[in-house]
Formats: C-alpha cells, sequence, structure tokens
C-alpha cells in the first residue's frame, strides 16, 4: 500500500469532515438562509451516496468476495456485511439521545436569521443553549466516527470514487455544523467558540479514517477490503434514509428533495460511466 494513497486518501476524507466548518461560517454570514438550496443539495447528496453504495460500491464488493468465496458464498457474506454496516450506524445513532442527535436538526432556517440580529436571542436560557451545541458536536464527533473509515476505505480502493463519496458527506455535514454552531453562539455570543466547537466535530471523520487504519492495517487483504466495502454501502444506504433524505423535505418541498436526489443519482452515474 503506497504512502501517496494513504495521504490522498486521508487528504478527502479531512475535506469531508470539515466542512461542518462551511456550516459555521454559512451560519455567521449568509444574511437570509435558504432552505430550498440545502434542501436540494442534501437530496443531491443523498442521491449520489445511494446510487454509488448500491451500483458500485456493493458490486465491488460482491465481486472480491465472490471471486475468494464463490459465488454464492461472497454474496451472502456481501449481504451479511451490507446489513451489519446498517446495524453499526443504526446502533450508534440508538444510543445518541434525540436532543442532542444531529439527525434530528430542526429550524436552521430560523436560527440562522437571527444571529444577524443578536436582540433576538437575549432571554434564552444559555446554559441549556451551550449544552445543546457542545452535546451537539460530541454527537456528531460519534457519527462521525464510521463516516470518516467509509470515505478513508473508499478512496484507498478507488480514488475517483472516494472523491464522490466525500463530496457527498461534505454536502451533509454542512447543516451539522449549523446545528453545533447555532446553539453555542447563543450562549456564549462567540462567534470563535462557536466554529472551535464545529471544526473539532468534523475532525472526527480523519480521526476515525485513521483509528479504523490502525487497527485494520494488519488485515487490509482482498477479504477484509470486500466486508469494508459491503459495510461503508450499508452505513451510507442508512445515512441517505434516516438524515439526509427527511432532513432535506423539512427544508424544502418533497419535490425538490426529489429532484435533488435523482440529480445526484444521474450525476453519479454519469461520472462512472465518464471515468471507467
Amino acid at each position: 500500500m503506497q504512502i501517496d494513497n494513504i495521504l490522498f486518501a486521508f487528504g478527502v476524507t479531512l475535506f469531508a469532515g470539515l466542512a461542518t466548518g462551511i456550516g459555521s461560517i454559512m451560519a455567521f454570514f449568509s444574511k437570509k438562509f435558504n432552505p430550498k438550496f440545502l434542501s436540494a443539495a442534501l437530496g443531491f447528496s443523498a442521491g449520489v451516496m445511494i446510487y454509488v453504495s448500491l451500483i458500485e460500491i456493493f458490486v465491488k464488493a460482491k465481486d472480491s468476495l465472490s471471486h475468494i468465496y464463490g459465488d454464492k458464498t461472497g454474496y451472502i457474506y456481501t449481504t451479511i456485511a451490507f446489513f451489519c454496516g446498517i446495524a453499526v450506524i443504526a446502533i450508534i445513532d440508538k444510543l445518541v439521545p434525540s436532543y442532542e442527535n444531529p439527525h434530528e436538526i430542526k429550524n436552521i432556517s430560523c436560527e440562522t436569521d437571527l444571529i444577524a440580529d443578536d436582540k433576538s436571542v437575549y432571554g434564552r436560557d444559555d446554559k441549556k443553549l451551550l449544552r445543546m451545541g457542545i452535546f451537539s458536536a460530541l454527537a456528531i464527533g460519534i457519527h462521525n466516527f464510521p463516516e470518516g473509515l467509509a470515505t478513508f476505505v473508499a478512496a484507498l480502493q478507488d480514488p475517483a470514487l472516494g472523491i464522490s463519496i466525500a463530496v457527498a458527506i461534505a454536502i451533509h455535514n454542512i447543516p451539522e455544523g449549523i446545528a453545533v454552531s447555532v446553539p453555542i453562539y447563543y450562549a456564549t455570543r462567540s462567534r470563535r467558540k462557536a466554529f472551535t466547537f464545529s471544526f473539532l466535530s468534523g475532525l472526527a471523520e480523519p480521526v476515525g479514517a485513521l483509528a479504523g487504519f490502525f487497527l485494520l492495517r494488519t488485515i487490509l487483504n482482498d477479504s477484509a477490503f470486500g466486508l469494508i466495502f459491503a459495510s461503508v454501502a450499508g452505513i451510507m444506504v442508512y445515512i441517505s434514509l434516516d438524515e439526509l433524505l427527511p432532513t432535506a423535505e423539512e427544508y424544502g418541498e418533497h419535490h425538490i428533495a426529489i429532484t435533488g436526489l435523482i440529480s445526484g443519482m444521474l450525476v453519479m452515474a454519469v461520472s462512472l460511466v465518464m471515468f471507467k
């Protein structure tokens, strides 16, 4: 395994994770939040992740495992690993209290508008808001660990695929960054503290990538890659269906989210055809 490939995979994972900082910047410097644009972007991200998971990643995992174990056994292992990936991220999601769960982001459009008017935030419970922001950062960090590993492994195996996944995850990290920075800003009146917590929550993705790599580096053979790849597909499908699409529909109309979803699938399909 070449060091250049490892550095590239780490770089795209870092890019995806630090998109939480973009969310903070949007919250602080956008005079008017555009929920319809975010709805379309989140739908697009979901489309990319669902398409690439089921059409590309799952198939690559099945081919790899079928080559080692035979067609039927390889397919069985791929399917089990796929649902194991879903189970892992679902358990993580379940263990995070719903109040602090970044998958339950609410009223971002209203909150970002209030940032422009500091007078609107007085009278709120600062301690409660600070707790909400800090726990949101911790919760997002927990969720970002498996996402970081997913992006890292995909980029390590296929650089073009890794870039596509990194962009999709970066888009979905933007509202998470807003969810962290807004309550902390309300509580502390400090943009620096709000941005710092948001930025640190995004660092969990490259940390997750490194932790996963060092734990798995001794077993990263074709069989392990196949199992991990199938698990990655499951993780990404769960994130898309549990987080991205519901959040996209919350911020915009149903058809905006679905148009974004189909557009993401189409762009991913065209890019895969062009770069084959």
